[in-house]
């Protein structure tokens, strides 16, 4: 099945094939000259970083993260408006904001061999198959083949019927070049393909996951105050500076985005904040104690 619609396609509609068949390929969601300029800013940290270890991150692979202070733009693709819009109807059912998950730089050498068919949404141990846990782009920086390592992907592999299924299928190779964006479901079923070529390829992974987990990179770490306080409001909120109701991920008792304001008072008063139902619950509660 082609994971192809017309230009013309709105985000909805590829919300509802990624919905459908667990993953979707949409072309030209950015310039391509938007995409060599953030290749070229991580040039340099690809060439100083080692490769990795172990058999599932790869040892013929180059990974690193906090992609958005290594390049200004690399917030173009996190901020992707229509890449947000697919990921707050597919994730808000289940959470009251999103946030993200990764940003990561992957650099698949030449050797490197075929990964281990996986699901991203097993990082978690919640139970599986009533709602979905994240959404992941991943954006080509050079032209991805199925010579060249290419994710593989497993059509229909996600949500609860594809994790009831026995066997996975044949995957998909997602060929596609600089300015496309490869998205896919946590619950579906892929995996990096072998690079049986001369030259390597790299790519970045952006991902968005609910509000109320644990995110697989410690956003805190990657963008301490002094750094998300130059990002623009709803870029530090995804990074963590936000609250997620009821008052989950707080600072003080407060939305940690006190934390980028000039002055950070030296005490902080704790602010309730609670959903509309918990508000409701609360004001009957007081009205019964008041009876």
């Amino acid at each position: 099945m082609t994971a192809t619609l017309p230009v013309s396609a709105t985000p909805e509609d590829w919300t509802d094939r990624l919905l459908s068949q667990g993953y979707c390929i949409i072309p030209n969601a950015l310039p391509p000259e938007t995409i060599k300029a953030l290749d070229r800013d991580l040039d340099p940290v690809f060439e100083a970083t080692p490769l990795c270890q172990g058999r599932f991150y790869g040892e013929r692979t180059k990974r690193f993260g906090s992609l958005l202070k290594r390049s200004r733009y690399a917030s173009a693709l996190v901020l992707h408006p229509g890449i947000l819009a697919m990921v707050e109807r597919v994730l808000g059912q289940a959470c009251e904001r999103i946030q993200l998950n990764v940003a990561q730089a992957i650099e698949i050498h030449p050797g490197e061999v075929r990964q281990l068919p996986h699901r991203d949404h097993d990082m978690w141990q919640g139970q599986k198959g009533a709602h979905e846990y994240l959404i992941n782009v991943i954006w080509p920086l050079t032209p991805f083949t199925r010579e060249n390592g290419a994710t593989l992907i497993y059509p229909n592999s996600h949500g609860a019927t594809g994790l009831a299924r026995e066997h996975l299928g044949d995957p998909i190779g997602a060929a596609c070049g600089p300015g496309a964006a490869i998205c896919f479901l946590g619950s579906t079923a892929h995996g990096a393909g072998a690079n049986m070529t001369g030259q390597p390829r790299r790519g970045v992974v952006i991902g968005y996951s609910l509000g109320w987990l644990k995110p697989y990179e410690n956003q805190w770490l990657a963008y301490p105050p002094e750094i998300a306080r130059a990002f623009p409001a709803d870029l530090a909120a995804l990074v963590g500076y936000a609250q997620h109701r009821p008052n989950l991920g707080n600072y003080e008792g407060q939305c940690p985005s006190i934390l980028l304001q000039n002055e950070v008072p030296a005490h902080i008063g704790a602010i309730d904040a609670l959903r509309p139902d918990q508000e409701a619950m609360l004001a009957s509660f007081d009205d019964m104690q008041q009876a």
